[in-house]
């Protein structure tokens, strides 16, 4: 039974979007690894921009520094 766990931030991705994502990866999980769909278990988190961070600060506010210097 594959399980594959995505995280992605939470601003802008659409219901839509995300349904599109769950398809894709059981299709690929099914013809790459012989996977069975019905068995496949897809889960999308979404974080918060505040809760996430790299490049030693918060995505809020490396994607505000971003915008500044455009």
């Amino acid at each position: 039974m594959p399980f594959v766990s995505l995280r992605i931030t939470r601003d802008g991705v659409t219901r839509e979007q995300k349904a599109q994502v769950i398809k894709e990866f059981t299709e690929t999980l099914e013809r790459v690894l012989g996977k069975r769909p019905d068995l496949t278990h897809i889960v999308i988190e979404e974080v918060d921009t505040d809760n996430w961070g790299y490049a030693g600060m918060t995505t809020t506010e490396y994607r505000s520094r971003e915008e500044k210097s455009r």
